[in-house]
């Protein structure tokens, strides 16, 4: 009898499983496909009304005015979009999408941390977790990159870019294993909110543990300095290996500073080691306050989620909605991200700028090819170009806000993702069973 009971469970365990699975992954792109009649955002601010889109093997082909193509059905799949908008798929830093499933309760569905605080070496793509049913879900809103990042202390490891249609962490990857991730130490007590930010540093423990944190970040990259002028190392260190590239200017660093002191030291910490490229994560108006500074060095910012509390209970209960205008406006590269996990949420936050200081555009831009120019991707995504990839969605409304966002066609280097999701499942379910009382 118990047999029977447990072999019920396990049966009733698949059946619940098969039913919630995520959607198959598509295959590769076979025919030429010409979206028509849409109005075409770019994403470098150009509009074009009643434009066309051709792309064939995963690449844009042609972008323009409908009039300046025509739709041959024997060459293309033609999709008519007209009274519909065409947007690049959008782009999700700085985010634990993929490593963490269900935020707490259950320890085997977060995989986003390593114990210790020197874990360069540590990939996140390597944990990345293709089969997670959050995917889909922020797919039907139109987000179809992602960068995902290791949580920790110090130098929590090794972030990539990732594609949102895969089998696997392998098939995955866009970018592979481009940013280290630092998290600065904080010197002095917490205060504040932290307006929303994804901070990787752990709670702050007084100037001595300040000092000593920084005395490990300085031996570290001290050795990884020499360790990368050695050509051929006789003994290979995969914590140095994994650091190389921030010397040559291969990878990035995507710092983490809760203080404006601390931006200034992890900036100039940087510098001086010879890093080449620096990206502030997690910035709210406490990285406004050195504003000179950032632009004076050149570092672009990801902004924390505006759809947020200020950081501090003194400040303008708007600033969090005002904060990429200002930044943009003082020419600092600016990227947002949305550290909640209600990832959907990405292209809202981006809209709510609007009302706050950003054109339509320049909010669209703050989810494409500034998060595209910021990872380093802008070279094949990030806008609607001839020649990039066909990372491309199709919404019957405006992508940005949530009364009327709603994608019809999404295309990740030319394939057609399948859009279903599990709420779309719920949904429908319970439709059916209200209906039958009805």
């Amino acid at each position: 009898m118990k047999n029977k009971i447990l072999l019920s469970v396990i049966i009733s365990a698949f059946i619940t499983q098969a039913t919630a699975q995520s959607p198959v992954v598509a295959p590769p792109q076979k025919k030429a496909v010409m979206l028509i009649g849409g109005t075409i955002h770019t994403g470098t601010g150009e509009v074009i009304e009643n434009g066309a889109v051709t792309f064939s093997d995963g690449r844009i082909t042609f972008v323009g005015k409908a009039s300046d193509t025509k739709p041959v059905e024997q060459v293309y799949e033609v999709i008519n979009t007209d009274g519909k908008h065409i947007y690049p798929g959008l782009i999700f830093p700085n985010t634990s999408l993929g490593l963490v499933e269900i935020r707490s309760g259950v320890d085997v569905t977060v995989d986003n941390r390593e114990t210790g605080d020197l874990n360069p070496n540590v990939r996140a793509i390597a944990a990345y977790n293709t089969d997670s049913h959050v995917m889909p879900v922020i797919r039907s809103n139109g987000i179809l990159l992602a960068q995902i990042v290791p949580q920790g202390t110090l130098l929590p490891g090794t972030s990539s870019v990732v594609q949102l249609d895969a089998w696997n962490w392998e098939d995955a990857g866009y970018a592979v294993d481009n940013g280290i991730q630092l998290g600065w130490p904080r010197k002095s007590a917490a205060g504040g909110r932290g307006g929303g930010a994804m901070f990787m540093q752990a709670a702050p423990s007084g100037t001595d543990a300040y000092n000593r944190n920084v005395e490990l970040l300085e031996k570290i990259f001290t050795d990884a300095v020499a360790y990368s002028a050695i050509e051929k190392p006789a003994d290979v260190n995969l914590r140095l290996e994994a650091m190389k590239g921030l010397f040559d200017g291969s990878k990035i660093l995507f710092v983490s500073a809760p203080e404006a002191k601390g931006i200034i030291s992890a900036v100039t910490f940087a510098k001086r080691y010879g890093v080449r490229r620096i990206v502030l994560v997690g910035a709210n108006e406490t990285a406004w306050a050195v504003k000179d500074f950032l632009k004076e060095n050149d570092i672009p910012v990801i902004l924390a989620n505006p759809l947020s509390l200020p950081a501090y209970d003194y400040s303008d209960i708007k600033m969090p909605f005002k904060l990429p205008s200002m930044f943009m406006k003082e020419g600092i590269l600016t990227g947002l991200t949305y550290s909640s996990q209600a990832y959907g949420n990405l292209p809202f936050a981006a809209g709510q700028t609007v009302a706050y200081g950003l054109t339509r555009e320049e909010a669209l831009q703050t989810i494409t090819l500034n998060n595209a120019r910021i990872l380093g991707i802008d070279d094949r995504t990030g806008t609607i170009e001839k020649g990039k990839d066909a990372n491309i969605v199709v919404s019957t409304g405006d992508i940005l806000d949530m009364k009327t966002n709603n994608i019809e066609y999404a295309f990740i280097t030319g394939r057609s993702i399948d859009l279903d999701n599990k709420h779309k499942q719920l949904y429908r379910r319970f439709q059916e069973k209200y209906r039958e009382t009805e």
